[in-house]
């Protein structure tokens, strides 16, 4: 399972005020993404741009080896 972390927000420069709204908007939880991540299916079900952005950076890292 993929799992999406803070470090995928950070390497795409997205600011923590406007994720932390988006977060909230879609009901996600942000401190256990702090925390731990979240699975990339939390993301795909939303499918907008952000989503499928930080999806594809979870999936870089990973190829990384990071």
């Amino acid at each position: 399972m993929l799992i999406v972390t803070n470090a995928d927000r950070r390497a795409l420069a997205f600011c923590s005020s406007g994720a932390r709204l988006w977060f909230a908007r879609h009901h996600l939880d942000w401190t256990q993404f702090l925390l731990h991540g979240l699975p990339a299916d939390a993301f795909e079900a939303i499918g907008d741009a952000f989503a499928l952005e930080i999806i594809a950076q979870a999936r870089k890292r990973v190829a990384d080896g990071q």
